[in-house]
């Protein structure tokens, strides 16, 4: 059984930029003991672009 946690990054409304640095969250989630998953980004905004993207994690339950 896995535990599962949710990280949702907004986009920056010109050019779609990531307002964090997911590199650097996927690091500190590390460095906790969480495995990255994956990476989802829902088509929410005009024009099929995503207005965010959620990190997916995971760590076995203790």
């Amino acid at each position: 059984m896995y535990k599962y946690h949710f990280v949702k990054v907004e986009l920056n409304a010109w050019g779609s930029k990531p307002k964090e640095d997911y590199q650097n969250i996927i690091h500190q989630y590390a460095s906790e003991g969480w495995r990255f998953v994956q990476i989802f980004a829902p088509s929410t905004k005009g024009y099929g672009s995503a207005a965010y993207f959620e990190l997916i994690f995971e760590r076995p339950l203790n």
